[in-house]
């Protein structure tokens, strides 16, 4: 017969590697092996009980199972939802969006972070810990989101109405050739070494230092992007003020696109159709922007027609989605560090649908608290639509009679 120092020896290089089921298995293979008083041999060698052995020879003549259990079914610690039976009926009722707007809920006016959810569940004679509340959530179909913007608030009874008759303008417009453009102004940006949201590729452990504070130089001001987007060529025109963004600055806007590229795109166009906002500087209800307007017109000879999108619907304007929102991806991460740095990073920004930008910088001063009189205001030759007639108006340029 082996040895027991042998079979001890053998148990104590493998030990330490196996678990509690494996170890009782090979005493009892051990044992089994050694035959006649091997159960009594490999218990001396091993200092594993008698019964263990014997119970490890009878689990050896069983039929064996291949599912990688160590603890039979049943086995391990229980789950504590299963040791707490009400816990999940205590974290469902300060996670639901009806008992969350409880006042006396004591998670009403805390962050619902999983930390929060278990300090607030332990006070409440539920023990868990924070790990335990995020996986039960996820298993009751909760996952981490953010706020989504869909509410309007009140819609105006026209709102889509005002839609169609935008769209059928400008349609219009378009079949028949005439230029049809969508204007707005862009976020105001501060100029300096300012931190700008996002990021780009930069030699690892060296990311662009910038100022902590986002206090305005004054020195270096703000940078007022103001652009017309032809929705017809997928071409745009941002002119870059620095003063303010009124309604002559707009129009000036407008202004410099015309002479610099509009002129050249429709040499024989005789109307323009531009695509606002309701506020702002090209806002319905400004007296100066119609004033401003009318200036332009007789400048250039054009008809001009004004579609405003209805209150409360700008993030519609054709101009966010399809220049803005490309012009803000371009320069992500870098600091606007001077005017010529934003005008360059704009003119540069293209889509793989062939968006192209020209930019240009301003210097103008464009004062602000400019009156336009009521005298004045009835000397513009504008001309209200049928349908709401305050969002929809055509300035024309005055008659010219000849003799």
């Amino acid at each position: 017969m082996e040895s027991e120092a042998a079979v001890a020896a053998r148990f104590a290089a493998l030990a330490p590697h196996l678990d509690e089921r494996q170890r009782r298995l090979w005493v009892g293979a051990e044992a089994r092996v050694l035959g006649h008083g091997g159960v009594s041999l490999v218990a001396r060698a091993t200092g594993v009980s008698r019964p263990t052995i014997y119970k490890a020879l009878a689990e050896l003549e069983a039929p064996g199972d291949c599912d990688g259990r160590v603890r039979r079914p049943g086995g391990g610690r229980k789950r504590l939802r299963d040791l707490d039976p009400g816990l999940e009926a205590a974290l469902d009722a300060l996670v639901d969006p009806d008992s969350r707007g409880d006042p006396m809920s004591p998670l009403r006016w805390t962050c619902k972070s999983t930390g929060q959810l278990a300090l607030a569940l332990t006070n409440g004679g539920h023990p868990v810990s924070p790990d335990v509340v995020g996986k039960m959530l996820r298993e009751a179909g909760y996952s981490l989101q953010s706020n989504v913007k869909t509410r309007e608030g009140n819609q105006h009874p026209d709102r889509d109405a005002q839609f169609r008759y935008l769209n059928e303008q400008a349609r219009a417009f378009r079949e028949t050739g005439l230029p049809v453009v969508s204007v707005d102004a862009k976020k105001k940006e501060l100029v300096g070494e300012y931190k700008n949201g996002g990021r780009e590729w930069q030699p690892k452990g060296q990311p662009v230092a910038v100022k902590v504070h986002d206090f305005l130089d004054p020195l270096l001001g703000k940078a007022i992007p103001y652009g017309v987007y032809d929705v017809e060529r997928n071409v745009g025109w941002v002119n870059v003020g620095q003063d303010h963004d009124t309604a002559t600055f707009a129009v000036e806007s407008l202004r410099r696109w015309w002479h610099g590229d509009g002129a050249l795109a429709y040499p024989t166009a005789g109307q323009l159709l531009l695509c606002a906002d309701s506020g702002g500087s090209n806002g319905y209800r400004l007296r100066l922007w119609k004033y401003e307007l009318a200036r332009f017109a007789a400048e250039t000879g054009l008809s001009i027609t004004v579609c405003h999108l209805p209150p409360g619907t700008s993030k519609w304007n054709k101009i966010e989605h399809r220049l803005f929102s490309h012009i803000s991806m371009n320069w992500r991460g870098r600091p606007l560090i001077s005017h010529e740095v934003i005008v360059d990073l704009i003119g540069a920004t293209t889509t793989q649908q062939g968006l192209r930008v020209h930019a240009e910088r301003d210097v103008g001063t464009y004062p602000k608290g400019v009156k336009v009189t009521d005298t004045e205001l009835g000397a513009i030759p504008v001309r209200p639509h049928d349908f709401h007639g305050e969002w929809n108006y055509t300035v024309s340029p005055p008659i010219v009679n000849v003799i």
